[in-house]
């Protein structure tokens, strides 16, 4: 309905001009440059004299061309103007209320790079429901990120300034995937130093890149690439595992997801053993492994093996289930 008005209102703009131009080159018998030139003074009312005398049925011509303007012509040009300012006035308040959303997070992740990984990653957050931010500083990648309601920042991620505006000294965790492994390295050392105990993930394209990951301070170093070979190689092999893991990662019909659960210390859980827990009797929750604060993966824990406070709960259920799990692990 805006375009269409714009578009009518400019249409009828350049009738008033055309008209104009053509009145007075026949009224008056002038050339063209001197019609254009009477029609902006008129219109503009900015005072001038006359560019040759006018006859009476010029003065007449002029009259109704002025009547006409003041009474729709400012009309027109204020449909044009209108959506302008507004649009303007909308992004400033758009951005004052991303500004105090950005301010308000906390135990967020911040996605840097908003690129084919990076997109993902952030629509994958974005429907889990979990706190993020993007950082990004390619022009035509933040108008996407606008269109697509994405939480974002424009800048470079690998600046403190920017880490900072995004939070990183109360976030949960980065992830570095933008185009270039030396960024990735950049960004991963600053957020390191900025904040000593933040999860960091980085992309690498090669073995030299997750090395330097790896020394720079990323928790995590994930190459897309060999990643994604070893996924085709167990889809060959084991077709039935892969299926298996497609429905419990990345399910979006079915109710069965994996899921991790740190146990605080304020858990009523925590000192018991699986067997006095009854997490599978009760929930229906499988415990395929334990991570303990060591670091050590327990896979497949016997009965008797006891839940600690800060150990990380590898599980497998039903997501109501679930949910219930995670209610009793926080009282």
């Amino acid at each position: 309905m805006e375009v269409k008005r714009i578009k009518w209102a400019i249409i009828f703009l350049l009738s008033v001009f055309i008209i104009g131009i053509g009145g007075y080159m026949v009224i008056e018998g002038w050339n063209f440059f001197d019609s254009l030139y009477m029609v902006v003074i008129t219109l503009a009312t900015v005072g001038f004299g006359e560019t040759h005398p006018l006859t009476f049925n010029g003065r007449i011509f002029t009259i109704v061309l002025i009547v006409v303007w003041a009474g729709i012509g400012f009309y027109a040009l204020s449909s044009i103007i209108q959506p302008i300012i507004e649009g303007e006035i909308r992004k400033v308040l758009g951005r004052k209320k991303l500004e105090k959303e950005i301010k308000n997070l906390k135990d967020h992740y911040i996605v840097c790079g908003f690129g084919r990984m990076g997109s993902y990653i952030s629509r994958e957050l974005r429907n889990a429901s979990v706190p993020y931010i993007v950082i990004e500083k390619d022009e035509n990648l933040r108008e996407k990120l606008e269109r697509e309601n994405y939480l974002y920042l424009y800048g470079n991620a690998s600046e403190d300034e920017v880490l900072i505006e995004a939070g990183v000294k109360k976030a949960r965790g980065l992830v570095a995937v933008v185009a270039s492994d030396a960024d990735n390295v950049y960004i991963t050392l600053t957020a390191r130093q900025l904040n000593p105990n933040l999860f960091i993930l980085a992309r690498s394209t090669n073995e030299s890149s997750e090395r330097k990951l790896q020394q720079a301070g990323a928790n995590k170093v994930i190459s897309p690439y060999q990643m994604g070979a070893v996924r085709m190689v167990q889809a060959i092999l084991r077709p039935a595992v892969v299926d298996f893991i497609e429905i419990a990662f990345h399910g979006k019909s079915m109710e069965l997801q994996c899921e991790e659960f740190l146990v605080k210390p304020h858990s009523g859980l925590v000192g018991s053993s699986l067997q006095e827990a009854e997490i599978r009797k009760n929930l229906g929750v499988i415990i395929v492994a334990i991570k303990e604060t060591s670091g050590k993966m327990v896979f497949n824990p016997s009965r008797d093996v006891r839940i600690n406070a800060g150990d990380t709960l590898i599980t497998l259920g039903e997501k109501k289930d679930l949910v219930r799990l995670e209610k009793i692990l926080q009282t």
